[in-house]
């Protein structure tokens, strides 16, 4: 029989998730909080589970946690009815975890929402529960929060997001080293795409050709946003529903790569692709939106604010008649494609060394769809180099 854990793609090791069990629990004694509760459905913008135990939750099924400030943790995943498994915090695939829990619920099947937090609830029961901090509340499922607030009266519940994504933020060596993996990754996926793309093509048959090239190269999940259209007609970032218009010759395509890498740990890049000549309008944009980017590169450094990288960055714009951004162009990625901080007026989280920020100006009229996106690893003195070693350019292809 092969070992469950001997077919993980890419296994983080056993220190780094002492170091972030160990950083988390210590948070949680100074704040005199006993166990963290925590949900997750998919690894794409939801990857508490994944940082906590290297296992992601996937296709929407709920994986749920509850994390001890001294105890092993509680697991419940979906699967069999009544199953159960003492694994002690010592099993060799569910690393750090003693309760192993399995119940069939699904969100989309309405009269099963109760069995996660029933099994939740006698988990904290068997654990000192005093106080129980939320991780993620916004997103963990009504039934879930109701159900604990209810059946454990005298706990103290409290939000404890931020003492989570305080830490989730700095990366360490091991994963920075896999960040930068996930980069190296996407340049490839794109020198590839270059040498497939032609006309005749749906964009649907280049996003897909991306897929495949990333999880050949050890990608996990992502998205493939690729629209095209005649240049002078606005090509923007469009979804694979969106992805069915056949190339031809003299169009341009926008293509965002944003999948995750070995390990599970996002990066995203974009570039335009035009199958002939760019029309000066669409090279004047992107070197306007390549400028933004040093513009704003050149503001972050640790202990700078978002919110005042998000100012000078509408200021640039504005000083040059471009739409202002009230969106986001900026902001953390690890295992999810967006994680704090926002480079926005609505953060509150300062830069700090170590972090992965995708740097990602853009603006689009009737006539073109204007954008450039890359990774950089803050450094003691703010980013380092671009993760990315494709050229920041339109890449301009003969017909």
């Amino acid at each position: 029989m092969v070992a469950p854990s001997d077919r993980i793609l890419t296994r983080i090791s056993d220190a780094e998730l002492a170091r972030r069990w160990g950083a988390v629990r210590q948070a949680m004694r100074e704040r005199k909080i006993d166990a963290l509760v925590l949900q997750s459905t998919n690894d794409w913008v939801n990857g508490y589970v994944k940082w906590f135990t290297d296992i992601p939750a996937t296709n929407g099924y709920p994986r749920t946690v509850v994390f001890y400030a001294d105890d092993p943790m509680t697991v419940v995943e979906m699967g069999p009815m009544g199953a159960a498994r003492d694994l002690g915090g010592a099993d060799a695939l569910h690393r750090g975890v003693g309760e192993f829990l399995q119940t069939p619920s699904f969100v989309s099947i309405a009269y099963t929402h109760a069995y996660d937090a029933e099994l939740i609830v006698g988990a904290l029961k068997r654990h000192r529960h005093d106080s129980v901090g939320f991780v993620g509340k916004g997103a963990l499922p009504n039934a879930l929060v109701d159900r604990l607030e209810t059946d454990l009266p005298g706990t103290t519940f409290v939000d404890a997001t931020d003492l989570v994504d305080t830490i989730k933020a700095i990366k360490s060596e091991e994963e920075i080293a896999l960040i930068r993996r996930c980069a190296a990754m996407q340049d490839a996926v794109f020198a590839a795409v270059l040498a497939h793309i032609r006309p005749g093509l749906r964009d649907v048959d280049v996003t897909a050709f991306a897929q495949a090239e990333g999880q050949r190269l050890g990608s996990e999940q992502g998205i493939f946003l690729g629209g095209s259209s005649p240049v002078g007609t606005r090509s923007s970032f469009v979804p694979r529903y969106m992805q069915g218009r056949t190339l031809r010759e003299g169009d341009h395509l926008s293509l965002l790569i944003e999948n995750n890498g070995p390990g599970g740990f996002y990066t995203e890049i974009a570039r335009t692709i035009v199958l002939g000549k760019a029309s000066n309008e669409l090279k004047d944009g992107f070197e306007a939106m390549r400028e933004a980017q040093e513009h704003t590169l050149r503001l972050i450094k640790p202990g700078a604010q978002p919110r005042d990288i998000h100012l000078a960055h509408n200021a640039y714009m504005e000083e040059r008649g471009l739409p202002l951004e009230l969106r986001l162009y900026a902001h953390g990625q690890g295992y999810d494609m967006v994680e704090r901080p926002l480079i926005r007026s609505d953060e509150t989280m300062p830069i700090a060394a170590g972090m992965n920020l995708a740097v990602h100006p853009g603006y689009e009229t009737p006539s073109i769809f204007a954008v450039v996106c890359d990774n950089y690893i803050v450094g003691r003195d703010g980013p380092g180099g671009c993760l990315h070693r494709t050229d920041k350019r339109i890449f301009e292809l003969p017909a």
